[in-house]
């Protein structure tokens, strides 16, 4: 598994970012370097990551490197494996990830992966000692009471129907649970302010954000500019903070920005984006916050995007948003 699907939470893109300003040739070629990845293309998988930081002057991100060493191993390049993961040693802290990488086994047994892992492991030390534990043991046990029951709702959902007691229960379940954390999160804020992944952890950081998003409207209000000033603090993911944005935004009759929150129509159970500002330009605002395009985002639900039919759809939508 890639660091990029291990990292992050249900429809946020976790890319680690070096910079707003990245090349258009340099995006481009990552993206066909991970198509190349899930074709099980490995060489050209890795020429295009290599192609991508020569496009950028040789630089290149965390996540985007890892991918790419990913990438050589797999197509038996041990140098160009080891050179890549080298460039990120010092970076690099999720040891229990890379240890446990598949993608990574052609590497086990060179004499350079047991002192690359031991840099690693220093990293996770040293990481590990600056978090607040209980903290990070308390939002470890919100992230699994908000996430849990989440997860089994297309279960219950395909077994009992979408609008059955059994389902209607479960959301009772789980909005009991969110009140819950909600109590236990805003103590944390209220006291701290938004701590960072340098404090409680990756995890935890993100449960901060899930706990809110799920939170009643005047709860969103009140902590949407101690999230902002995170973000600008290096202490919250500006792709967390859009769906926020977009979350209120709709619930106070306005339009989104990100085209982040998806409806369901009751009737057809179709879903659709959720009324969207100038959806010509989405990509643009998506990208600025780390979001890939929409186009790309919406196959979550088996969707496709297409601009224009959905400036013809808007009216449509708007009047379903309202009869909610």
């Amino acid at each position: 598994m890639k660091i990029r699907l291990f990292v992050l939470i249900f429809l946020v893109s976790a890319k680690l970012l070096f910079g707003q300003n990245t090349p258009k040739e340099y995006t481009e070629k990552v993206k066909k370097a991970e198509g190349f990845y899930k074709a099980k293309d490995f060489k050209n998988s890795a020429n295009n990551y290599s192609e991508a930081f020569r496009s950028n002057g040789w630089k290149a991100s965390l996540n985007d490197r890892y991918n790419a060493a990913c990438s050589w191993a797999m197509a038996s390049v041990t140098d160009s494996a080891f050179s890549q993961l080298e460039k990120i040693a010092t970076q690099f802290s999720n040891y229990n990830h890379i240890t446990g990488d598949t993608d990574l086994n052609s590497l086990h047994a060179d004499v350079r992966w047991k002192p690359l892992l031991e840099k690693i492991k220093l990293n996770k030390e040293k990481a590990d000692a600056k978090l607040n534990k209980p903290l990070v043991e308390k939002l470890g046990s919100i992230y699994n009471e908000d996430q849990n029951g989440r997860r089994e709702i297309g279960e219950i959902e395909k077994k009992y129907g979408r609008d059955s007691k059994e389902m209607q229960e479960h959301w009772r379940t789980i909005i009991k649970k969110d009140s819950l954390n909600l109590i236990e999160v805003k103590a944390i804020l209220d006291k701290y302010g938004w701590l960072g992944p340098d404090v409680v952890g990756n995890q935890g950081n993100n449960t901060l954000f899930l706990v809110i998003q799920h939170a009643d409207l005047e709860t969103q209000v009140k902590y949407l500019p101690m999230m902002r000033e995170a973000v600008k603090n290096g202490k919250a993911q500006s792709g967390s903070l859009a769906l926020l944005e977009d979350r209120i935004a709709l619930r106070q009759g306005k339009k989104q920005i990100y085209g982040s929150q998806i409806g369901q129509d009751p009737e057809t159970h179709a879903f659709y984006v959720s009324p969207l500002e100038d959806p010509d330009h989405v990509d643009k605002r998506r990208a600025e916050v780390g979001l890939p395009p929409l186009a790309e985002y919406v196959t979550h639900w088996n969707m496709k995007w297409d601009p224009e039919q959905y400036k013809k759809d808007l009216p449509n939508l708007e009047a379903k948003e309202k009869r909610k």
